[in-house]
């Protein structure tokens, strides 16, 4: 899926494309809803989908950072779901896996200050 695509006609709201669930072909694994997209102004492009507070266990022992998708990964947009293709990054422990998440959390704010 890329964006020439939805430009060809295919048009969709963002309340719409918040709605869908965001499901990991690798692993089927459901991460969440969209609750913001990344856009590059000067591109006129949309960057990134990000899906809120996730965690590797998806929330069940606390908050996580939230995961940004690249527009890349986007594999198919379907009437209720979102398919994305993510090679997940296995931290071999606990203080790995944080410094990871917080990690992201500093790219995501780096990307929004452009």
């Amino acid at each position: 899926m890329n964006q020439e695509a939805l430009a060809s006609g295919k048009k969709m709201k963002i309340s719409d494309f918040q709605a869908k669930d965001v499901i990991n072909i690798i692993d089927g694994r459901r991460l969440g809803q969209i609750s913001d997209l990344e856009l590059d102004l000067r591109r006129g492009v949309i960057d990134a989908i990000i899906v809120p507070g996730y965690t590797r266990f998806l929330g069940l022992f606390g908050g996580g950072a939230d995961l940004v998708i690249p527009w890349r990964n986007i594999v198919k947009i379907g009437s209720d779901v979102v398919l994305v293709k993510m090679e997940e990054p296995r931290p071999s422990s606990e203080a790995e896996e944080r410094e990871m998440l917080v990690i992201q959390r500093e790219e995501r704010n780096e990307r929004r200050a452009y």
